[in-house]
């Protein structure tokens, strides 16, 4: 029988890493981990936890445009934290469009620079 025990990381596709990494390390507030190797391609390892994010400078096939305004009606990936009315404030001083949870839950969800989206849930 196999035990699932935790997500170790996701990948998300980034046309520009700079910029990736104003949005993620800036705005949001993650760290970079120093400690990933060079792989051919630019990008980053960010710190959610123990786990990670790793973002891969890469073609993405996806369309950016004509994605549902709602994040939690699209791909996404979940964060939970803890001081969601700081982080909100700062998406609002950076311009980042935002959505709150429709479920009633303190979440909000955004998209990163290159469309990716991103629910961002209070720990309760």
């Amino acid at each position: 029988m196999t035990e699932f025990v935790r997500l170790h990381h996701v990948s998300v596709l980034i046309s520009n890493v700079d910029e990736a990494l104003r949005f993620y390390v800036d705005v949001l507030g993650m760290s970079a981990d120093p400690s990933r190797p060079d792989l051919g391609f630019p990008g980053a390892w960010l710190q959610v936890g123990s786990q990670q994010i790793h973002l891969l400078e890469l073609a993405n096939p996806d369309p950016a445009e004509g994605r549902p305004l709602h994040v939690g009606r699209d791909r996404h990936m979940a964060i939970q934290l803890r001081g969601l009315d700081a982080l909100e404030q700062r998406l609002e001083r950076a311009g980042v469009v935002f959505t709150r949870s429709r479920s009633g839950r303190k979440a909000i969800f955004c998209r990163d620079p290159d469309g990716n989206g991103i629910e961002l849930i209070e720990q309760g």
